[in-house]
């Protein structure tokens, strides 16, 4: 096997610089590599512009681009087009773990100098690459005297002119829950706001996405409505302070547009990723992809509790019980959450409690570290901060020190707080609140990575920043959260509604990997009787709207690389038949394809696995049956393999029987066609076994 990250195939970019560019109003165009996708830029007007178009329809109308500052002056208006360079990339290169294990960066590029006219001599440079699946552009400044000392962003002037009637998936930014909100639909000209990715169907049936790649030491993008269909980046402010504060050199995220003909053709690129720079970690053989099993939805569903009561969960009894769980079925880790001194009472407030040294005086986390590696299973650490974010910092050292002492190499953090809560103590020791999304937490986030990689732990960020294909850079960033997971469906009221998956697929799954902790056995778990008078169960209602079946498919639908088996020990042993195709389906892959889907619809996706190089197969339906059929075209045409099938009976359906579910295994024939009912809110899996 090839080393990590080693260039496979590497063509040297061709560069031509062009002449200054004269007076008159000036137009370059940039063309994707298959010619379909085509950027216009244009300094018309003394306006810096582009425009995105798809087979010659349009997708973004001529759009500004610019920046603003504090101190300096900005890249506004009287600005023309200087200079250009363009070049052109053929490369593949290969992910220590992924969706896929290739990945091919085909493009070409257009660099773009532009000066203004009035004000101090000053020039910023957009670079723009056209993939066959989109374009991204960023903008760089250079060092020059016009922008010296602080560089202080007040406003970055990106707009994206999507059109009124453009239809739009999303969900809205500012609000107090980040970006845990069941994703919206309407014409993009009723919309005020909205996180990216936000993802976009037109007149002409082009799909697109709107999003970011390498947010590193700036503001994430959200947008905001300038006027109906026509939106501005807008940036997260520092609290009582700029956008952005950085000083020159610099150079901003990549914006990203993701196009294609049909939606699945979003979820098949890869310029997020080809947006990102190389693995700068060195050998990474210690990130471990794998699945887990936890302490964690028994809280959620009132089994067991985070803080010291008379059932508390992360005690070292029950933690044993989970590790003989895991090490008996073949799950490489155990979370445990609970288990450190800050639970106790009101802890969503109470942030500057947590101590990540101190175990629970029923947790024997070093005894745990010891059991769990002699049985072949690893501890998988919980740090959840409530967002006050200096206290983890100045703990950080000692905490990562103390996992690693244990045997842990994943930690999951947590920053389960309002947006615009995270605590920053000043250097006068004056409180702050910052947002999730702010520079200050993008700061953060890359220093618990790196502060993790220097230990050989690996990242799983809930109450994160969005991602945006950091894992390439950073391969110990497993997984983020950043949207509505499992848990929703013990208390959210209302839970996730059966096409809650169908969207995420078109919507943040196109950011990365998602610990969206899927495999709930027990579907009614708020309808067993409380364990105590004051331990209440929630609202019948709340509960996963889907079939069996439909749980075990989100296994290949909803990628990640740390994948949860979340129920209870208990039912996965009440149904081992269905619980085989959990131990089964791997969690790291050799290839993905997403064969079919609409938005928020349904969605099938193929993966191959890494080790075993067998196929698997998942789709996921609305609250619609569905019929569903597809050459199997991903495998070896001509070949027989054994399709292990779990589907929806018959009679199944989410409201009135959810457990009905046929497995069944036939011979199937690479290249044919595969036909499979989906009930209301249902789906299927499929494992491909190649006959020998």
């Amino acid at each position: 096997m090839t080393k990590h990250w080693k260039p496979l195939v590497a063509m040297a970019a061709i560069a031509w610089a062009a002449a200054p560019a004269p007076a008159a109003a000036e137009s370059l165009t940039l063309a994707s590599p298959d010619g379909r996708i085509t950027v216009t830029v244009s300094d018309e007007g003394g306006q810096a512009t582009y425009a995105v178009s798809y087979n010659g329809k349009q997708v973004i109308a001529p759009s500004k681009l610019g920046m603003l500052f504090a101190e300096h002056h900005g890249f506004e208006r009287g600005l023309a087009i200087a200079g250009s360079t363009r070049t052109a990339r053929d490369s593949t290169w290969e992910q220590p773990w992924g969706e896929r294990r290739l990945v091919r960066d085909h493009h070409n590029e257009l660099s773009l100098t532009f000066k203004p006219a009035d004000g101090p001599d000053r020039q910023m440079v957009v670079r723009f690459r056209a993939f066959d699946t989109g374009i991204g552009f960023r903008y760089e400044l250079p060092e020059q005297p016009a922008l010296a000392g602080d560089v202080n962003i007040t406003e970055e002037l990106t707009q994206f002119g999507v059109g009124e009637q453009t239809a739009m998936w999303y969900t809205p930014s500012g609000e107090f829950n980040r970006y845990e909100y069941l994703t919206r639909t309407g014409p993009a000209g009723k919309v005020a706001d909205a996180h990216t990715p936000a993802t976009f169907r037109n007149a002409d049936g082009i799909h697109f996405s709107i999003h970011e790649a390498a947010l590193v030491d700036y503001s994430s993008m959200s947008l905001t409505a300038l006027r109906p269909g026509n939106f501005e980046s807008k940036l997260r402010s520092w609290s009582g302070g700029p956008k952005v504060k950085t000083s020159a050199p610099f150079t901003s995220p990549w914006r990203t547009i993701q196009v294609a003909p049909d939606a699945v053709g979003l979820i098949n690129s890869d310029i997020i990723l080809n947006l990102n720079e190389p693995n700068k970690l060195g050998d990474v053989s210690w990130v471990e992809p794998g699945k887990y099993v936890g302490i964690w939805w028994a809280m959620h569903i009132r089994d067991r509790s985070w803080g010291r009561d008379q059932i508390h969960g992360a005690t070292t009894e029950e933690t044993k019980r989970y590790i003989d769980f895991a090490a008996k079925h073949g799950f490489s880790g155990v979370l445990v959450e609970g288990w450190n001194i800050g639970w106790d009472g009101d802890w969503y407030n109470n942030g500057d409690l947590f101590d990540f040294t101190k175990p629970m005086p029923d947790y024997d986390i070093e005894e745990l570290g010891r059991y769990a590696l002699s049985k072949g299973v690893r501890l998988i650490g919980h740090h959840e901060t409530s967002a006050n974010i200096t206290n983890y910092e100045n703990q950080l050292g000692p905490a990562m020190d103390l996992m690693e002492k244990v045997g842990v190499r994943q930690v999951k953090t947590g920053y389960v707080a309002d947006a615009g809560d995270a605590v920053r103590i000043d250097e006068n020791g004056i409180r702050r609140y910052e947002y999730h999304d702010s520079q200050f937490m993008v700061r953060h986030h890359l220093k618990v990575v790196t502060e993790a990689a220097k230990r050989k732990i690996s990242i799983n960020a809930h109450e994160p920043v969005k991602d945006t294909g950091l894992r390439r850079t950073y391969p110990n960033w497993m997984a983020r959260e950043g949207a509505r997971g499992m848990e929703y469906n013990a208390w959210g009221t209302p839970p996730n509604p059966p096409e809650h998956e169908a969207m995420l697929a078109f919507t943040r799954m196109l950011a990365g990997p998602m610990d969206f902790t899927p495999g709930i056995f027990d579907l009614k778990p708020n309808e067993r009787p409380p364990l105590r008078e004051d331990m209440q169960r929630g609202d019948p209602s709340n509960r996963p709207e889907t079939t069996l079946a439909k749980q075990l498919a989100l296994y290949v639908v909803l990628y990640s690389p740390v994948q949860m088996a979340a129920d209870l020990p208990e039912n996965y042993e009440a149904r081992p038949d269905a619980f085989q195709f959990i131990k089964d389906v791997e969690a790291d892959w050799e290839q993905s394809i997403a064969l079919a889907g609409e938005i928020g619809d349904y969605v099938a996706i193929a993966r191959q696995g890494r080790k075993s190089k067998e196929w698997f197969l998942g789709a996921v339906s609305d609250e619609d049956a569905r019929d569903l059929s597809m050459p199997l075209t991903f495998l070896e045409t001509g070949r027989k393999y054994r399709a292990q099938i779990y589907r929806d009976a018959p009679d199944a359906d989410w409201k009135t029987n959810p457990y009905a579910m046929v497995i069944e295994e036939k011979v199937v024939t690479g290249g044919e066609m595969f036909a499979v009912r989906m009930a209301p809110g249902g789906g299927f899996a499929v494992r491909f076994v190649p006959v020998k």
